[in-house]
């Protein structure tokens, strides 16, 4: 629990690097243009007169100007919605929040279906820390529009400050299919993963703290957080309540894996097969042992075929597979194996690696120069990656450094 907990504090700390970018995407949103009101209001020469002078003062960093000239259109035409909106966009841009949600409230008794002013007042509202409320207009938003991306973040955010976890995380979801290089996206669906996790800790705890589904998921959570010595230990733990049980000898023995610990590693994927003979995992784990540290390239064939019949889905078992092929001079299946690992993985380097080595080996030699030149590139942009990450790190602790003074 003290290791969950101290995870979620790190996660954490990434917000206020990531908070002010939705918040300056909002910032620069373009005003709603007042030719697409239909009510006669729009074409008062002196409203258009106004919206000009606006939009100018605007442009110049004279946001006081512009909130001048917008309250002045609204006088003269305070049917006119799209007004509400673009002022309730000013102040909200000035983070004049309670402001903006009177302003953008006017606007949508005037135009209840003005989607881009019930976002903004869901927007206005969440900042302003009125979370309840906030619900309400961003999922009357996402109604209206249901791919804005700016709404559903919020609605999201909000809905994690009022504890709704389950439905935060299904926003997020589908959030991270729309934008599957959204950081802050994947950020917030970890960090709800992480609290549903530890709520479901803490339940199991209350019920029994020393059950064997305690032990096993404090593992998961130690392995989550690479702290492979301490999975260890949990994952022992479930194992002498329940040796018989699926899956736990399979955890155990994928932790050892990781640690490089591969005769341990071995014999626990062997036990699982013992409990759950249709452990696809544990067999594709046993071949990958086979292959690569022992060498048993026949025996691994052997094992990680009996994988790809149960779950052909396994990438690293066909990039076993076609290793194992290699070194048994089956050159043509080998490419074959590595071809179709590679067009469901592209960018595992290991994949352009070792299907560059087979491509040579059959004579092709502009397309192993191809594939090496991917493998260069993708292992330089894991390497950089790897380096901005810990660059980061050092950066996101430095005021702890200070505050312990």
């Amino acid at each position: 629990m003290q290791e969950l907990a101290r995870a979620l504090r790190n996660l954490r700390k990434w917000k206020r690097f990531l908070g002010p970018t939705l918040l300056a995407c909002i910032a620069a949103s373009t005003p709603i243009a007042f030719a697409a009101q239909s009510t006669s209001d729009a074409d008062d020469p002196r409203i258009e007169k106004l919206y000009a002078e606006a939009k100018e003062a605007q442009t110049r960093g004279d946001q006081a100007g512009a909130i001048a000239k917008y309250k002045s259109m609204l006088q003269i035409a305070p049917r006119l919605a799209a007004g509400y909106n673009n002022l309730g966009m000013l102040y909200f841009q000035q983070r004049e929040y309670r402001q903006a949600i009177a302003v953008l409230e006017k606007g949508l008794a005037v135009d209840p279906k003005m989607a881009s002013a019930s976002a903004l007042l869901g927007i206005s509202l969440y900042e302003a820390g009125d979370y309840g409320n906030a619900r309400a207009r961003l999922e009357a938003a996402l109604r209206f529009n249901p791919k804005d991306n700016h709404a559903e973040l919020f609605l999201a955010n909000d809905l994690i400050k009022l504890g709704d976890l389950q439905a935060a995380s299904r926003h997020l979801e589908e959030l991270a299919r729309r934008e599957p290089n959204d950081q802050e996206v994947f950020y917030l669906l970890g960090e709800v993963y992480m609290q549903l996790s530890e709520q479901a800790l803490t339940k199991l705890n209350a019920i029994d703290p020393n059950s064997v589904y305690v032990h096993e998921m404090s593992g998961e959570i130690m392995e989550s957080m690479k702290n492979y010595d301490g999975a260890v230990v949990e994952y022992k733990k479930a194992i002498e309540m329940a040796p018989q049980q699926a899956g736990t000898h399979y955890k155990l023995g994928n932790t050892y894996w990781l640690l490089g610990e591969w005769d341990t590693a071995f014999k626990e994927l062997q036990a699982e097969l013992v409990n759950d003979p249709t452990n696809c995992k544990a067999q594709a784990q046993i071949a990958n042992i086979l292959i690569e540290q022992r060498m048993n390239f026949e025996e691994g064939l052997a094992r990680v075929d009996k994988a790809l019949a149960a779950c052909p889905d396994l990438t690293q078992a066909r990039i076993d597979r076609g290793r194992a092929l290699l070194r048994l001079n089956r050159n043509d299946e080998a490419a074959q194996e590595l071809e179709a690992a590679e067009r469901s993985s592209p960018d595992d380097a290991s994949t352009h690696f070792f299907l560059a080595q087979a491509y040579r080996a059959l004579g092709r030699a502009r397309e192993a120069q191809t594939e090496m030149q991917l493998f260069s590139k993708l292992e330089e942009s894991a390497r950089a990656a790897k380096a901005e990450r810990a660059r980061e790190v050092l950066q996101n602790t430095e005021p702890n450094k200070e505050e312990s003074h």
